[in-house]
């Protein structure tokens, strides 16, 4: 169990820095970076004094030895729109998009479940029906789509929720909404055909000629086993949540990571760019983490 965690461990520490790395030479790829990060029309003097001061004239070892030691001591640079630790900024955004993630990923999963299990249980039957079309629903309709119509039918003809901002929990309802509506698809679709096949196995023949009840063996044999494929997905969409959901956050002016990102690229603000990239990389590599631990736990034939 140990050698399991600790290989786990050292594998997304080096993706870390496999990215950190990609993230530094982009900037260089891109051309001089003193002339990228500058603003246009900028003077050759106002051009170099700004690649001294961000020591763009140091050799490029030198440079990404200076980056990867403000990593490691929690330094991401200075914002060159809003003359402010990267840091502070993005501590800023991360619990309106932290909220937003959870609540919409919490009502997802809820009824994606729900729908899963009724199409798995009643195959083939008018609910079966039901649910499907109602998790296709959420995958056809585009996240925008769906977010504009909400704020043309609750907040403008109806006014019964707020448009846009942030700050109460009637903000929150349309954006969760509309956010999470592709996932319960998924999550429906994706539960309904892992729960089909885990009830087609033996062992959940045999608990049924032991006399255990139906609930019983749906609940403690099937889904636990069928959840395994879930908790992947669930994994991957909370961290693709949490890296930003950029079209929600700025349909509905959500002053989270995502609007911020696209700020940080309209102002060519390169250190705000590099560090959101670099988050929602941390992101991913730590959900993956804990996925492969939740393994464990859920199947500990994995720890062989």
């Amino acid at each position: 169990m140990l050698r399991y965690i600790l290989s786990r461990f050292a594998q997304a520490l080096l993706v870390m820095f496999g990215v950190s790395l990609l993230i530094f030479y982009s900037l260089h790829l891109t051309g001089d970076p003193a002339a990228v990060m500058m603003p246009p029309g900028s003077s050759q003097q106002e051009i170099d004094n700004f690649r001294h001061a961000m020591g763009f004239d140091r050799p490029l070892l030198w440079q990404y030895g200076h980056y990867l030691n403000g990593l490691l001591h929690g330094d991401l640079g200075l914002s060159l729109r809003y003359e402010q630790p990267v840091t502070e900024l993005i501590a800023q955004r991360v619990p309106a998009t932290l909220l937003l993630a959870v609540s919409a990923l919490a009502w997802s999963t809820a009824i994606g479940l729900l729908l899963g299990l009724v199409s798995a249980v009643w195959r083939n039957s008018f609910w079966d029906l039901l649910a499907r079309l109602f998790a296709f629903s959420g995958q056809a309709v585009p996240v925008f789509w769906l977010g504009l119509l909400m704020i043309i039918w609750f907040s403008l003809h109806l006014r019964w929720l707020p448009s846009s901002g942030y700050g109460s929990f009637s903000h929150l309802i349309m954006p969760a909404i509309s956010l999470g509506a592709y996932y319960m698809s998924a999550i429906a679709r994706l539960v309904r055909a892992s729960l089909i096949d885990v009830l087609a196995q033996d062992y959940i023949r045999t608990a049924q000629a032991k006399g255990l009840s139906a609930w019983r063996i749906l609940i403690r044999h099937g889904l636990r086993n069928a959840l395994i494929p879930v908790v992947t997905v669930q994994g991957m969409y909370f961290a693709s949540l949490l890296g930003g959901a950029l079209v929600t956050e700025i349909i509905f002016a959500w002053p989270g990571i995502g609007r911020l990102a696209v700020q940080a690229i309209q102002n060519r603000d390169f250190p705000l760019v590099q560090a959101i990239v670099l988050l929602a990389a941390l992101v991913f590599v730590v959900v993956n983490l804990v996925i492969d631990l939740l393994y464990v736990v859920l199947n500990p034939r994995i720890r062989l």
